[in-house]
Order: C-alpha cells, then sequence, then structure tokens
C-alpha cells in the first residue's frame, strides 16, 4: 500500500493564502494559463477542505479564475470568517439567469484505508482518485475549466457559480449564499445543482431532518433504583417508540415509488449514557433522523415524539424535579419536489440528451434553491456510490459528459 501524509497539500505553484485585497498569489498563478477539466479537478482536490477545516484557500482560487474574466463576486461568510461562499456572475445582470452550484467542502479522510493520497489526484484505469472527485469537486472544477468560455460568449442571460461551504454538516453554508440573493437585481430562473448523479437530471430528494434528545434523571445507587430516574432506560423507550413510529409508515405510508426506500425513514444514529452498572444513570443523549418524502411534513412526526415525551415526564418528575426530557433539532434541510413537467427539468434534460428523470433518498442544497423560489434540478458527474468512501473516484467519461452538458448549456444561454 502506498503511503501517505494527512498533511495539506497544495496546488502546484501555489502559495498558501488567506482571501484578501492585498493577496495577489493565487491571483497571479490563476491568470498566468487556462487549466484543462483534469488540471483543475487535481488543482481543486489539492486544497484539503475537510468540513471541519477552512475553504479559504480553494475559495480564493476560484474567485480569482473568475475574477479574471471579469465575472463579479460576492463572498458570504461563516461568523468566524475562516468559511466562505462564494457567488460570481459572469454575463447580464438585468435579466433572469442559470445558477451553477456546488459545495467546496468534503467529508474527512480519518480512519479511511486509502491507497493513495486522497488530496493528490491519482489516474488510472480510466479514472481520477481522490478526495471529492465525485462528492463533488469534479463539478465545480468543470465549471471553472469552462469559465472562460462562458465569459467568450455572448451570453443572452447571465450563468452564476454558487460555490458553498459545509454542505457536508447539513447544508449550512448555502443558507447564507441564499439569504443574501437579495444582491441580484433579478432572482435567477433556474439552479442545476451538480452532485453526482451520472449526468442524468434528479427531480427530487428527501428532506432531512437531525434531532438531538436529551434525558435528565436522578442518579442514586442501583440498589435503590425505585429512589431514581433512569435515563438510559427513556431514553430507550422513547427509541422503541421511533423504531414503531417506522413500521407504522413502512407498513401503511405515505409512499412515493421514485424513492428507494419509497417512504420517510427515521434512524437512530448514536446513543450515549450512564457510567457504571451500579448507578442508576442520571444522563442519556440519542440522535435521531428524519429523511422525509419531500410531501411528508416531517413536523407532523415530530409532534408524535413530543407527545410521547409529555407522556414521560410526569413520572418522572414524581420522583425528581429536576428531571425532564428535551429535544433539539439542531439541522433541517428541506426536500426537492420539481414537476416533472417544469420548464427548468425539460431544459436540463435536453442538455443532457436524456428525457428520463429520478429521485434520490439523500440531501443535497436544491430544495433549499426551491424553497426560496428558484427552480433546481440536480444533475452532475461521478456516482453518488462512490462519495464518501476510500479510494474515492470520478471517470474520465462523466468529466467529459459534464463538459459536453456545459458547452450545450452555454449554446442554450448564447444570443442569437
Amino acid at each position: 500500500m502506498a503511503a501517505w501524509s494527512n498533511s495539506r497539500r497544495l496546488p502546484r505553484g501555489v502559495r498558501p493564502a488567506t482571501i484578501t485585497s492585498e493577496n495577489t498569489s493565487l491571483k497571479n498563478h490563476a491568470a498566468a494559463q487556462r487549466f484543462s477539466s483534469i488540471d483543475m479537478i487535481e488543482h481543486l482536490v489539492a486544497f484539503d477542505t475537510t468540513s471541519y477545516k477552512s475553504n479559504l484557500m480553494l475559495t480564493e482560487f476560484a474567485s480569482d479564475v473568475l475574477s479574471q474574466l471579469g465575472a463579479e463576486i460576492h463572498l458570504t461568510w461563516d461568523d468566524a470568517r475562516q468559511k466562505a461562499n462564494l457567488f460570481a456572475t459572469i454575463g447580464p445582470s438585468d435579466r433572469p439567469g442559470i445558477v451553477l452550484s456546488g459545495h467546496t467542502d468534503v467529508v474527512p479522510v480519518d480512519g479511511q484505508d486509502w491507497t493513495s493520497d486522497p488530496f493528490a489526484v491519482t489516474r488510472r484505469d480510466g479514472k481520477l482518485f481522490g478526495r471529492g472527485t465525485s462528492d463533488m469537486k469534479s463539478f465545480i472544477a468543470v465549471c471553472l475549466a469552462l469559465a472562460p468560455e462562458f465569459a467568450a460568449r455572448r451570453l443572452s442571460m447571465p450563468v452564476h457559480f454558487a460555490f458553498s461551504y459545509d454542505e457536508e454538516i447539513g447544508c449550512v453554508g448555502v443558507r447564507r449564499l441564499i439569504d443574501d440573493l437579495g444582491h441580484l437585481a433579478i432572482p435567477p430562473r433556474l439552479c442545476i445543482v451538480g452532485e453526482p448523479t451520472e449526468m442524468k437530471a434528479v427531480i427530487g430528494h428527501k428532506g432531512k431532518k437531525s434531532v438531538r434528545c436529551h434525558v435528565e434523571g436522578h442518579e442514586c445507587h442501583s440498589a435503590l433504583n425505585h429512589k431514581g430516574v433512569n435515563a438510559v432506560e427513556i431514553a430507550a423507550e422513547l427509541v422503541s417508540r421511533l423504531r414503531g413510529l417506522q413500521r407504522r409508515i413502512r407498513e401503511s405510508g405515505p409512499f412515493d415509488p421514485g424513492y428507494q426506500p419509497p417512504y420517510t425513514t427515521i434512524h437512530t444514529g448514536t446513543i450515549r449514557g450512564g457510567t457504571a452498572l451500579n448507578i442508576v444513570p442520571k444522563v442519556c443523549d440519542f440522535e435521531f433522523e428524519i429523511r422525509n418524502l419531500p410531501d411528508h411534513d416531517p413536523e407532523e412526526l415530530m409532534a408524535e415524539m413530543r407527545g410521547w415525551a409529555q407522556d414521560l415526564v410526569p413520572e418522572m418528575l414524581e420522583v425528581s424535579p429536576d428531571s425532564g426530557i428535551m429535544l433539539d433539532e439542531h439541522n433541517s434541510t428541506a426536500g426537492l419536489n420539481m414537476s416533472p413537467d417544469h420548464e427548468a427539468v425539460a431544459l436540463v434534460c435536453a442538455l443532457t440528451g436524456n428525457n428520463d428523470t429520478s429521485k434520490v433518498a439523500f440531501t443535497t442544497e436544491a430544495g433549499l434553491f426551491q424553497r426560496a423560489g428558484v427552480p433546481a434540478v440536480v444533475c452532475g458527474p461521478g456516482s453518488i456510490q462512490q462519495a464518501h468512501k476510500p479510494d474515492e473516484f470520478i471517470t474520465l467519461d462523466q468529466v467529459a459528459q459534464c463538459e459536453t452538458f456545459l458547452r450545450r448549456l452555454m449554446d442554450y444561454m448564447t444570443e442569437r
């Protein structure tokens, strides 16, 4: 097995930098040459933008590539100003345009068994291996590589490049980007989110709600458990009821045969509680998620969960006035539900050359764009089957298909 180091690597000829008006190292590098799509994939993968790290060097690099083409650049930041969204526009701004959207962050490689350095693209057997090649730096790379061709056209509408931070931990950055779309004179007419769909149009995906449940009990010796409130047992009761709810949904629906599985799913992912076998546990925390069909309101399911908690609390309070159950909905992402007859869907299908559409169980930023009033379709290179795995890859054929797709989009957007 090839050895690799998990230290941050930079593209050849690029020095560390931050986004400042004075910095020119990346700007000069970006201006010095035009990149092929494969070159650009190699550059972007070399930026270690794991979600718990900064994405500023990649964002600056992309900003410089686009600003050299005359793009109007707009940045939005996280609170610590260690991460940024990039929104860049090429073309006339007085009419509705098309957004090409992607996230810059990637999932960690920690603990994964890679056969090569995940942050240095390795090419073999018609594939490019590296973290983010499939999910989803290749789409961003092709957009940047072909941006000079967009800039050279006489566009009848603007193309907007929207590159976000922290999608992998709950579509965090794009929420600020969308909130800030007010800087546009006219809202976009369509957003294409380039998540890996093997260049097929995806018109629906499930929503997701992530919830943390904290059970506060009352600690005592296990021999006197009648004097305690067992937080683990209360949590187990709630988890059991969630399982029952999942069973009911699996049997009774609602259903949408376009999804696999064709119903809303509920999953308990983590649980922590207790300190010793002879101590009635005071605290137990567990996390669960709801991945709902777009037409299945997750608030209905949360209402049931709150009702169960309310049923259990009175008995807990009889033993200890400090006990209770708290639910923290720490992340919620809207599902996507586009009509197959929508003109935006028809356009994307025409660009792919394939009229077939599909729906997926995973969540993307597209649902948030749609909720904000921007029609959205998911379509990008690579396969979700390769995402988040060691030795993640994209095929060269998928890169070429993405190039064809974007050049057809240029033709559509060019004045005649």
